[in-house]
């Protein structure tokens, strides 16, 4: 029997077994041009965050990190260059696009020794048990078909002691800061992604997927049920942005 299992993809319901092929079609279409539309659309601002998420963090040398959803690997860049010497980070994604496009940069650059690149899904993780220092997942976790999956394989790869960090898009909730940004979001984001990377349909469902992405409590609800303790959520920028963490203890 097939299953009847669906997901939100934007505002659309689609059957679970289609979300991830639908999603990995979407990234596999602007991988190149993925970065560069990311600072356009933030005005640069998601590097802040993405700092802040460094900071919160806290790495240290000889330190692994799993970085999921780790696209074009910017999150385990700042890590290795942040922690020093011995650390390490594996770059997770489950779109081979994106994983050639950031392991290509990277030997551009020279800074690739330290960092490893494995294609792999956030819900079915191959990364043994307890293996990891930290993991971190940066505006990838709305992509995942089951989020509870992805939380409960988060929790499984970390080492006791270890910590889940999620930068993710969140609920604005100040009234005239959300509709100029609802007004930025629908109006200007989609034809910016139609200009640069000639592909209005993958921005269209970036702005519909971070509006049906759970708000910051019942994401941490979430957290706690897949077994993380000393959850925390920290707004950025007015609630553009948040940052969550736990622990597996």
């Amino acid at each position: 029997m097939m299953s009847k299992e669906t997901a939100d993809f934007g505002y659309r319901r689609v059957p679970a077994r289609e979300h991830t092929r639908l999603v990995h079609d979407v990234f596999a279409r602007v991988a190149r041009r993925y970065d560069l539309m990311n600072d356009l659309m933030s005005g640069g601002v998601h590097r802040l965050w993405k700092a802040q998420l460094i900071d919160r963090l806290g790495p240290r040398p000889g330190q692994l990190l799993l970085d999921v959803a780790g696209g074009t690997g910017d999150i385990a860049r700042r890590f290795v260059a942040r922690a020093g010497s011995n650390a390490r980070a594996i770059v997770c994604d489950i779109n081979f696009n994106m994983l050639e496009t950031g392991r290509v940069r990277r030997l551009d650059t020279g800074d690739g020794d330290a960092v490893r690149w494995l294609c792999g899904d956030a819900e079915a993780l191959p990364i043994a048990s307890a293996s990891v220092d930290a993991y971190t997942i940066a505006f990838g976790l709305r992509n995942v078909t089951r989020i509870p999956a992805a939380l409960a394989e988060a929790r499984r790869v970390l080492s006791p002691g270890g910590r889940f960090l999620c930068l993710e898009f969140s609920n604005v909730e100040r009234r005239l800061l959300k509709r100029a940004y609802d007004v930025y979001s629908f109006g200007v984001l989609p034809r910016l992604g139609a200009i640069v990377a000639r592909d209005r349909d993958a921005y269209q469902y970036l702005v519909e997927s971070i509006r049906r992405f759970p708000d910051r409590a019942r994401l941490a609800d979430l957290m706690r049920q897949a077994g993380f303790e000393r959850v925390t959520a920290r707004p950025v920028s007015g609630g553009i942005a948040a940052i969550h963490s736990g622990w597996r203890l």
